[in-house]
């Protein structure tokens, strides 16, 4: 009686782990895995210096404030809700921010101010869009023309530039620079770290918090977590929040290493990107999916195609045109997928 207990229980046994093994091989982050993986083979032996360990940090470096921005944008996309003023926010943070600091203002108060401002927009995006009643996509996009005219007015259409010689204190550039500039123990670039730094909050705050479970609730359907007592409203604004500071951190580390901001310039068409890398790695425009462990992948697909077609000496415009290719794909796979599992 006991061996056929024993051979129940281990038949159980693998059949959970091949039931296990099954879901994971049929989620959407195993396909992005694998096309990375191809195309870092394929870079391999069309470049020899991508595989080098500078490069791939410099890879590290160059998605990390992409990477810090679509991580605020998966929240907003689990909600089924979308941003596009992230790029206004990222110009306009870094200005205010560069502005404070070369009327030499202490460096936490200038950084507390360019974070503050994305706080604002995020609350006033989540609250249009939700109390509001207005459509996110409209209510971002107009936000994204008031932000960037903002930016505009405030600069007069000049660039700003962070350095001694238009006012600002060495000392206080010194420890900014670092923020942006530095490494850690001399290797790690310091907006990567600050980018691990997001990913590990991120999981926890969507893996392991009532706040995760209820966005994911939110956004799989409003009504029934409506009735089940979740403030649908509250949970979307704190997803804008989110999506806000997320976008002001960008925007400051972002003039940490480029000590220059054009509100013309700075950040136009960003939230393409944005947008763009939590879809590759398997968030869906019609709510309640993503990871953060999606993003991170999405991220690195972008990444590393534009880093490798640099590397191969393929023309900016060509590589425009990848990066659009790339994100019809991904949103014709996830809509594909969706009509499959629907019939």
């Amino acid at each position: 009686m006991s061996e056929k207990i024993a051979t129940v229980s281990k038949q159980t046994g693998q059949n959970a782990f091949a039931s296990e093994i099954k879901k994971l091989l049929a989620s959407r982050e195993v396909g992005v895995l694998v096309a990375l993986v191809l195309m870092c083979i394929f870079l391999s032996f069309a470049t020899p210096s991508f595989l080098s360990f500078r490069n791939l940090l410099n890879v590290g470096r160059q998605v990390s404030l992409l990477g810090i921005m679509a991580i605020g944008m998966v929240h907003v996309l689990i909600a089924r809700e979308i941003d596009l003023s992230v790029g206004s926010i990222y110009a306009l943070a870094a200005i205010v921010t560069g502005l404070l600091l070369t009327q030499q203002m202490p460096l936490w108060l200038a950084i507390f101010a360019g974070l503050s401002v994305g706080l604002l927009i995020g609350l006033l995006n989540g609250t249009l869009s939700t109390f509001g009643q207005l459509p996110s996509f409209i209510t971002t996009l107009g936000m994204m023309s008031v932000v960037r005219g903002t930016a505009l007015l405030v600069t007069d259409g000049k660039p700003v530039t962070v350095n001694e010689s238009f006012g600002a204190d060495p000392e206080v550039l010194k420890t900014f620079y670092f923020l942006g500039q530095g490494r850690l123990f001399n290797v790690i670039p310091m907006q990567l770290v600050f980018f691990i730094i997001v990913i590990l909050l991120g999981w926890l705050l969507l893996s392991r918090t009532v706040f995760g479970f209820r966005i994911y609730a939110v956004g799989g359907n409003d009504r029934a977590a409506r009735v089940s007592g979740i403030k649908v409203f509250n949970t979307k604004v704190a997803a804008f929040i989110i999506m806000g500071f997320l976008a002001a951190l960008a925007g400051v580390l972002s003039l940490a290493f480029l000590p220059s901001a054009q509100a013309g310039r700075t950040g136009v068409g960003l939230e393409l990107d944005v947008i763009a890398a939590p879809i590759v790695g398997g968030a869906s425009l019609a709510g309640g999916e993503g990871t953060i462990l999606g993003v991170i992948l999405g991220v690195l697909i972008i990444g590393v195609l534009r880093n490798g077609l640099v590397l191969m000496g393929i023309s900016p415009f060509w590589q425009e045109v990848a990066i659009g290719a790339v994100i019809i794909l991904a949103v014709g796979v996830d809509k594909w997928t969706r009509a499959r599992r629907g019939r």
